[in-house]
């Protein structure tokens, strides 16, 4: 049960780039949770994440060199979830279909990507810490990360471009 949750359905298992599998497949997993609770539902998805990320982190990596597998993807999902949150309340808030907002979804994935793998800053102390909590929560960190860079895009395109 713990590779199940720690790998995302084991999409961390699928290679190259597990990160990135793991960011691509909160995609679809949001946009399912959006159809069944708006974005609400999703805040609960990124607490729930994170709390059973955490759990199953620990468990997975008990007695083992390396803190923060590879295959361990369910701290992307929980930060790729968090930087889809702007656009999620945008289309809510705004009575617009959510796909509709496909360059805050493609803006969302490109920022979270970037700040998980370059760990700028807060992200990389995060990382550092070389444990179950420092694998959630540099990918926690990038998603707000992310979320501002997506509040600051959509701001652009609305202020300045429209």
């Amino acid at each position: 049960m713990t590779n199940l949750i720690a790998t995302f359905f084991y999409i961390g298992h699928l290679r190259p780039a597990p990160g990135t599998w793991g960011s691509f497949a909160a995609l679809p997993a949001a946009m399912v949770l959006y159809a069944l609770g708006g974005p609400w539902l999703v805040v609960i998805g990124v607490f729930a994440s994170y709390g059973l990320g955490l759990w199953a982190t620990i468990e997975e990596t008990r007695g083992k060199a390396n803190h923060d597998p590879s295959e361990i993807v369910i701290d992307e999902v929980c930060g790729q979830w968090i930087a889809l949150l702007p656009v999620l309340f945008g289309a809510a808030n705004n009575g617009v279909a959510v796909l509709d907002l496909w360059p805050g979804w493609v803006a969302a994935f490109v920022l979270f990507r970037l700040f998980d793998i370059t760990k700028i800053g807060p992200i990389g102390w995060a990382d550092r810490k070389d444990n179950a909590t420092g694998v959630m929560l540099d990918d926690v960190i990038a998603g707000v990360f992310a979320a501002i860079g997506v509040m600051f895009l959509a701001a652009l395109y609305h202020v300045v471009l429209v």
